[in-house]
């Protein structure tokens, strides 16, 4: 650029800068200030380069303007409702006069116009699709097609169309006789038994339950384990009959099952097709008379129950809370009476369904609570836990808390390339912050290099987890055979030791095993099915080493079969079994049993009298056989040929139970030979044998990570 062109560029801008005054130095005339990146020149909004003689403040980078735009937009979509709606200069936005409209009905409605409830049934009775009829219903969502599961967030739980978490969502409702707004708060339970933790802990947060049975299936495991449960916290309890449209539906004898097996009051159940909505609308008005509503005084200091946690990013751990006495608001000083840790509330709201702030929760209502600054740890959020604020420690009885789920299933997992480590690393660590039932610790084997022992509640949990991964952080791993605790209790005084990992399993002919006694968990399971079936679920029950305890004949066609069956069983794949066997009709609960004397042994995989750690298992001295066969047989397919023999065992203790031999790759050493000697084809032979042995002592095996994979594989 030439000395008369640069003059020419600048003159307008300069002439502005000049008559601009003090104005023109702070940059007010020339719009917003930003960087070229291609030569660092500085430009103004208007499009016109900026003299490089600007005072130093206008000279801002562009990037951070950015920033500050982005925090102030932060800030303002994060400021709770009471500070957004008092700043007369900010418009507020169409959320925000719903939030407002929202909590003014809400705080017009008193607590015995309140009714929390919730919905349980057995797995694939329709909880999830009638939670949708019922927002619809109160217009909490709009009536469309394409409401299938609201409340299920998780792309596993629309994939595999099951509830793994459970989910809250409050609602207006509008009596139709009386014309009374009612507060209601839903809670939309798991079926499966290996989450049976989030149905014990949304009863607490609830005073009722919808008692919902499949028209066509009739009474089911977890139906009657989730009554036990829920008639043991006193709720209320609502029967309702789902799925009538079905041809296959027969009402009057899932009426008949449900009065006879519970003695429920069936002349108030109701009869609905969630999916077309046939007599939705007669639920909700049961829901009123029958359910009682929640007892609480705002007078009183706060007392507020921890029922679910989260960890989200941006604010930390995010707690649902149940509030029984006294009222909780931004700004509030609470402590934690299990803890002792102080906060500050940052935010409290609904859910509605998605996140709705509000300026206060009440006694009665179930809401979101999170702090500022936020709780950082997830391990800080104990299940059950109370608060209350700061001062009012001594008026304020504690909750008694909840069981914590323990695992029951423990599993070895390893990235299938271990230059993914940290990155696995990390997602694992995001899915353990909001799944708290899962145990993480590190585990290293010789095979498959650095990993993670992880503990689940069940085989169903441990495969919804391997799908969370993959599907929300594109990460696959290596997953080993389900594994149980065993515990060991020692002769010579060293009390006892629980065993997680197989491979850290003493051997049979280690000296202080002689005289140990070994200990396997056993769990309560209760199987229904019909009848037809009940020869060959038994056969199945005894394979796998169950105790029957009894058998009880369920109307005319189904029958409940207790059994005391081994954990190992269970997780290897039992209820795939009865599934198989009944045509998909048996269905299973269980219960931990407690520990009981075993026979247990320690089976490993030799590759050239080399164990592979990774694929040891503790079983039953009565499986080795079968379980050692099986084995060899599976791996040899996977296990490429080498220049030398391959052998491999498997093996308890000492004792060899099943080999087999991968013969090497053989080079015809006497195809040069026509009509020679015997003596010289010999010797060739010799020469090869001897080099073929040499070789076997110095080579190692190389097994690829995807024979692992395949191995393992079910």
């Amino acid at each position: 650029m030439g000395p008369w062109l640069r003059r020419v560029r600048w003159a307008p801008l300069l002439a502005v800068r000049q008559r601009g005054g003090a104005a023109g130095r702070r940059g007010g005339s020339l719009g917003t200030v930003r960087w070229c990146s291609a030569a660092r020149i500085p430009t103004s909004s208007l499009g016109c380069a900026l003299p490089a003689t600007l005072p130093v403040q206008t000279r801002q980078p562009w990037h951070r303007h950015r920033h500050q735009l982005r925090e102030s937009r932060l800030l303002q979509q994060h400021r709770p409702a009471s500070t957004a709606s008092s700043s007369p200069a900010v418009k507020d936005s169409p959320e925000q006069r719903r939030a407002a409209e929202l909590e003014k009905r809400i705080a017009a409605i008193p607590i015995e116009r309140y009714r929390n409830f919730c919905i349980v049934a057995h797995i694939d009775h329709g909880k999830s699709t009638l939670s949708d009829r019922l927002l619809e219903h109160t217009g909490t969502i709009s009536p469309s097609d394409d409401n299938k599961q609201i409340l299920d967030k998780l792309d596993v739980e629309r994939e595999r169309g099951i509830t793994v978490k459970a989910q809250t969502c409050t609602m207006i409702y509008r009596h139709p006789a009386s014309g009374l707004d009612y507060l209601l708060h839903l809670v939309d339970t798991p079926g499966h038994v290996d989450f049976r933790a989030e149905v014990t802990r949304s009863y607490a947060s609830c005073g009722g339950a919808l008692l919902l049975v499949d028209a066509s299936q009739g009474v089911q495991a977890q139906t009657v384990a989730n009554f036990y449960l829920a008639f043991a916290q006193g709720l209320a309890l609502v029967p309702v009959v789902n799925k009538i449209d079905l041809p296959t539906a027969d009402v009057e004898r899932a009426l008949a099952q449900l009065e006879s097996s519970f003695e429920l009051d069936t002349s108030i159940a109701v009869r609905v097709s969630a999916k077309t909505g046939q007599g939705v609308g007669d639920i909700l008005p049961a829901v009123i008379e029958h359910v009682p509503a929640p007892v609480g005084d705002t007078a009183k200091p706060l007392k507020m129950l921890l029922v679910d946690s989260w960890y989200d990013t941006f604010r930390g751990v995010v707690l649902l809370v149940r509030v029984f006495d006294g009222t909780v608001k931004a700004g509030d000083k609470l402590v934690s009476l299990g803890t002792g840790n102080q906060y500050t509330v940052g935010e409290v709201g609904i859910q509605y369904p998605n996140q709705v702030p509000q300026r206060v929760l009440r006694a009665g209502q179930v809401g979101y609570v999170f702090f500022n600054p936020g709780m950082k740890r997830i391990q800080d959020a104990k299940m059950g836990d109370t608060f209350t604020t700061v001062g009012a420690e001594d008026a304020v009885e504690p909750y008694p808390g909840f069981e914590e789920p323990k695992p029951m299933v423990f599993v070895a997992a390893f990235p299938t390339d271990q230059g993914d480590y940290n990155k696995l690393a990390d997602s694992i660590g995001q899915l353990v912050l909001n799944d708290r039932s899962v145990t993480l610790q590190k585990d290293f084997s010789e095979a498959l290099g650095a990993g993670w022992r992880l503990g689940f509640l069940g085989s169903l949990h441990c495969s919804v987890f391997q799908d969370r991964l993959r599907q929300e952080h594109g990460a696959d791993i290596i997953i080993t055979e389900p594994a149980v605790p065993t515990k060991i209790v020692w002769s010579d005084g060293g009390g006892e030791t629980v065993i997680t990992n197989p491979a850290e399993f003493p051997d049979t002919d280690d000296v202080r095993m002689r005289r140990a006694t070994v200990y396997e968990p056993f769990v309560s399971a209760t199987i229904t099915l019909p009848e037809e079936y009940l020869g060959r679920v038994i056969e199945i029950c005894e394979a796998a080493r169950g105790e029957q305890k009894s058998i009880e004949y369920f109307q005319a066609t189904q029958v409940i079969l207790k059994y005391d069956v081994p954990m190992a069983s269970l997780v290897d794949d039992l209820f795939g079994k009865l599934k198989g066997a009944t045509k998909g009709y048996a269905t299973l609960d269980y219960e931990d049993a407690g520990w009981r004397e075993s026979r247990l042994v320690k089976l490993n995989l030799l590759v050239n009298k080399k164990p592979v750690d990774a694929i040891a298992r503790v079983v039953h001295a009565s499986q080795v056989d079968r379980l050692g066969r099986q084995w060899v047989t599976k791996f040899k397919e996977h296990v490429e040929r080498q220049m030398f023999e391959v052998v491999i065992q498997a093996a308890s203790g000492k004792r060899i139970v099943a080999r087999e031999t991968i013969k090497p790759f053989r080079k015809d050493v006497l195809a040069k030979l026509h009509a020679s000697d015997i003596t010289r084809r010999r010797k060739l032979l010799e020469k090869q044998k001897a080099g073929r042995k040499r070789l076997r002592a110095v080579g190692n095996v190389v097994i690829e990570q995807s024979a692992f994979q395949k191995f393992l594989a079910k």
